[in-house]
């Protein structure tokens, strides 16, 4: 049998481009894709939805929401379905549609169907190709020349980095699970662990993406995904740059300040773009966004759950209209009255879950000391310990982490713990929980984690916060930005302290922040470890012998401070 002279997928994706152009059965949207070169050539791809009402597409100019994506914007599922609009759907602002907004997503260069090669997780390339990609939104046919951005995690870091460039026509951003300092999240304690250290995807995902309208035959998206053959990869990029002055042998720069949002605080508060944050309590990235709201005078939302998840009972894609109706258009719908924090309070009775405020988490909240003692197998109590001392060797055989390991379980079979009493009131605890060990190791470097804990009337165990760090990390400065109170770590190369062994060194955590009720009847418990399953390099770090750690109580030495609301 003769084959045809012409690719048979080429009438395939024609007829998909023309179906989508047309839009789909029971959508509010009419959807068209294209390549958009930015400022050095680089052509992105770029998949717009404009709104439909009563069938026929809105013609009169509208603002724009975009999102900009390493996970590709539209591609096939293994099933054959096909996935667009994911943060869209996820975050309940399929709404935006009937109210008449325009939604633009476009894939990163170096991944999904853009060309190019990705040189940095976030880098300034990165920052410039979205400052391109708004200016040119705003300037179409479609567009009323004012944008806004929206997302969560990596999407979520974009925004902020776009908003750093100070395109004129971004106007406000919703910002999900991001970080104002790379280096103090990734890197945390100078520890890496679960986020942004997993293997990079392989070319074939990105090979599933839908081509753009023009690319009948698929060829561009071929050539596309030949090009990411160069990205940088993302976990030896960090794991290969220890110190945050450490220069990267992948880019050639001090990459720790190139990506981190702080070094750019005067151009993101210069730019007049409204902000909001948002994240969850059982999510790392929620003490970073807690501090980007803080040094940008944002507004601010902490759910329940984990990462990204939309808080239940919560109508958090009518907020982020809201949002956008009042910067984008103008629309005075009382938005800017209300309070400036919504937080999520853990074991609160019905209807009392959420508690909204003019201060941040945190604020409002006075210290209350407990002290760990060696006696009696550790003890967690209200009064100063006598001296004493408790030590245990490190534990590599914490298990390996979920590909997505966002939480952990109870690690108090793999290290030392500090049990309270059981409460006679209950505690409302609001903000950073911080924790001082002084203690000595056997090896010049250690890590050291602390989980605290909640142990219910039947023994379950609720790990509430943890907190990690490198002992030779332990130096501390002035930060060039508001912690909120919380130690921060400079972390240079010349901060380096190696322990010396069996000499005592004093250690500061600050755990992640917390909003919870700790009933009456319950315990507290403060575990510390020398391992975490969420490491994903523990292989690699692995020191035979173990290291032993000795941890010194007595006095202050030993402290667990928790922030209570009264």
């Amino acid at each position: 049998m003769k084959r045809p002279c012409f690719p048979w997928w080429s009438l395939v994706f024609a007829l998909l481009a023309a179906t989508a152009v047309l839009g789909q059965e029971g959508t509010t949207w009419q959807r068209s894709s294209r390549y958009v070169a930015v400022r050095d050539g680089t052509r992105l791809a770029l998949n717009l939805y404009r709104p439909l009402k009563d069938g026929q597409l809105v013609t009169a100019p509208q603002p724009v929401i975009f999102l900009f994506t390493p996970y590709r914007a539209r591609y096939r599922r293994p099933d054959g379905s096909v996935a667009e609009l994911d943060q869209v759907k996820r975050l309940g602002l399929e709404r935006l549609f009937a109210a008449g907004y325009v939604v633009a997503e476009a894939d990163i260069r170096g991944k999904g169907a853009s060309f190019g090669a990705r040189r940095g997780f976030q880098d300034r390339t990165e920052a410039q190709d979205g400052h391109d990609l708004v200016q040119w939104l705003a300037s179409q046919p479609f567009a009323n020349g004012v944008v806004g951005m929206v997302g969560c995690s990596y999407l979520g870091g974009t925004t902020v980095h776009v908003a750093s460039t100070r395109p004129p026509a971004l106007k406000a951003i919703f910002t999900g699970a991001t970080d104002l300092d790379k280096f103090a999240f990734v890197r945390a304690g100078g520890i890496t662990a679960q986020f942004n250290t997993r293997p990079d995807e392989p070319l074939s995902d990105d090979l599933a993406s839908l081509p753009m309208d023009e690319d009948g035959d698929g060829s561009l998206l071929r050539a596309a995904v030949a090009e990411h053959a160069a990205n940088t990869p993302m976990a030896a990029l960090w794991y290969g740059m220890p110190y945050r002055d450490s220069v990267s042998p992948l880019t050639g720069t001090a990459f720790w300040e190139e990506v981190g949002p702080y070094s750019y605080l005067e151009d993101l508060r210069a730019s007049g773009i409204a902000s909001y944050f948002w994240g969850n309590l059982r999510d790392e990235p929620t003490s970073q966004v807690i501090q980007a709201a803080a040094n940008l005078d944002s507004r601010l939302l902490i759910g329940p759950g984990s990462h990204c998840v939309p808080p239940p009972d919560y109508d958090l894609g009518g907020e982020i209209q809201r949002f956008f109706d009042f910067h984008l258009k103008g629309i005075d719908n009382g938005w800017q009255h209300e309070p400036r924090s919504t937080v999520w309070v853990e074991e609160a009775p019905t209807g009392q879950q959420w508690r909204r405020s003019d201060t941040l988490p945190g604020a409002a909240s006075r210290p209350q000391v407990w002290y760990l003692g060696a006696e009696e197998g550790g003890t967690l109590q209200q009064q100063a310990a006598p001296a004493g001392s408790r030590q245990f060797s490190v534990d590599y055989a914490v298990g390996e982490g979920e590909y997505f390991a966002f939480w952990v379980e109870s690690q108090a079979a793999h290290g030392l713990t500090f049990t309270s009493p059981a409460l006679t009131q209950p505690l409302t605890l609001e903000g950073y929980p911080q924790v001082h060990l002084r203690v000595a190791a056997d090896h010049p470097e250690v890590h050291v984690f602390a989980y605290l804990e909640e142990i219910d009337a039947e023994g379950s165990v609720d790990v509430l916060a943890t907190g990690r760090l490198a002992a030779s990390y332990r130096a501390t400065a002035e930060a060039p930005y508001d912690t909120l109170g919380l130690p921060w770590y400079p972390s240079r190369a010349a901060d380096s302290q190696p322990l010396q062994p069996g000499e005592p060194v004093d250690l500061a955590l600050a755990l992640l922040p917390v909003s919870h009720i700790v009933q009456a009847g319950h315990r507290l418990r403060l575990t510390v470890t020398g391992a975490d399953p969420r490491q994903r390099n523990l292989a690699e770090l692995r020191q035979d012998p173990a290291p032993v750690i000795t941890l010194l109580t007595g006095g202050d030495a030993a402290r667990l401070t928790l922030p209570l609301r009264d």
